[in-house]
């Protein structure tokens, strides 16, 4: 997965107001005021967060924060500490501002397709914070609308009704259609190494289980039998699978493939210097501009199987794209034996590869193409990993394989940490 570091807080309170010490024994913070009188906002479905608190609640917290810090002190002391509790009191509620908000970066957090999904506006044309807050709030919608649409297991998807329609022919969404001509080619490209086709080995393993579990040998062979993208027909908006059996999932390439609407949407819209983040998909939208500094930005490459918490490297972008795929981003153990989610057409099983992790770079608007060929890359292994990306024009690669050894293509410029 690839990370933005250094990232904005999603806590709804503003971040130089975060802490405020006093005395070394006493310390209050903005959160603490937050869930004293709004506990619903303070915690709000955890998926959906904002930078900015509402003026309201910078009123009610320095009410708080001021009585909080009178009551503290003995009443003689009172007379001493007011003047400062009364300038303290000033000064948060004039960060509120009047009217519209302009300040910037505005962030906002949901879960979409399976994984958190942040974006991030760091500057826009026109309307500041408010129209940044609103512009990020339909991004979310949009991604609602194309997970309804790619989705493999939502009833009423386009996806869902090509897998169950019999081998009949399906009218589609241009997105959906768009998506699998895409696809398509890499498959291709790939020489069958990659398939969008695997949607039935893809139920039988079911590794977004609670509990998931190794499919019986025979009831792996039997899905394989329905795998081939040359099963798949498009013709204008209709699409339909010549066998029946054959099931189609979009999960290799789908989470680009919308970064990258994403991303003309948002553009279209006026912003100028943004991060989308779907998990291992990350767009930067121009440079880094926050107010305290400006440049290219810094992306971390996470560590295989550190949890977020350690990175590889870094790599700085600007109108750039990196996608990273790696075993261990989804994955259980049986017996033993470690089983991931990136699965081997040709046998059913996951890819018996030496590579824990690709990450692969481009420009902005490939997203799609680098979540295809970062897995396309993992399934090749390492060897033939590298020497097919290298084949791509205007496209780099990181690998991380089994024992922990790292390779860059040479135009994959890491940073120092």
């Amino acid at each position: 997965m690839t990370m933005v570091l250094e990232p904005v807080s999603t806590v709804i309170f503003s971040k130089r107001l975060q802490v405020l010490k006093i005395l070394p024994s006493f310390v209050i913070t903005t959160s603490e005021a937050a869930d004293r009188f709004f506990p619903a906002k303070a915690k709000d479905k955890s998926a959906r967060t904002e930078i900015a608190i509402s003026t309201e609640a910078r009123i009610k917290s320095a009410f708080f924060i001021m009585r909080t810090l009178m009551a503290h002190f003995h009443e003689k002391n009172r007379i001493l500490i007011f003047p400062a509790a009364v300038f303290l009191l000033v000064f948060i509620i004039s960060q509120t501002g009047c009217g519209k908000r302009t300040d910037l970066p505005v962030s906002g957090q949901d879960f979409c397709f399976d994984t958190v999904c942040t974006v991030t506006v760091y500057d826009i044309e026109t309307g500041g914070h408010d129209e940044a807050e609103k512009l990020i709030d339909e991004v979310f919608e949009r991604c609602v609308t194309y997970e309804k649409l790619l989705s493999r297991t939502k009833e009423g998807s386009d996806v869902y009704r090509i897998n169950h329609a019999g081998g009949e022919g399906v009218i589609c969404n241009d997105v959906t259609v768009d998506l699998i001509e895409i696809a398509i080619r890499y498959c291709a490209l790939s020489g069958g190494d990659f398939d969008i086709t695997v949607g039935g080995l893809t139920k039988q393993w079911d590794f977004r289980s609670d509990e998931p579990d190794v499919p019986s040998d025979e009831n792996i062979k039997e899905a394989v039998k329905h795998v081939g993208f040359d099963n798949i027909v498009v013709s204008g908006n209709e699409v339909r699978l010549r066998d029946p059996l054959c099931e189609i999932d979009l999960g290799a390439v789908a989470k680009g493939y919308i970064a990258d609407r994403l991303t003309e949407f948002m553009e279209q819209r006026g912003v100028k210097s943004a991060v989308i983040s779907l998990g291992g998909n990350i767009v930067c939208i121009g440079e880094k501009k926050d107010g305290r500094e400006s440049g290219r930005f810094r992306i971390g490459i996470e560590t295989p199987y550190s949890d977020q918490r350690k990175i590889s490297g870094v790599v700085a972008m600007s109108d750039e794209t990196a996608v990273t795929s790696g075993v261990y981003e989804r994955f259980f153990e049986k017996d033993g034996k470690m089983y991931h989610h990136i699965l081997d057409p040709k046998t059913g099983y996951p890819a018996d590869t030496d590579l824990l992790s690709v990450t692969v770079i481009s420009g902005k608007g490939r997203s799609a193409d680098c979540d295809a060929l970062a897995t396309i890359c993992v399934l090749k292994g390492a060897d033939e990993g590298k020497r097919f990306l290298k084949g791509m024009t205007g496209y780099e690669g990181f690998f991380i394989d089994k024992n922990g050894v790292q390779y860059a293509t040479d135009g994959f410029i890491l940073e120092e940490r």
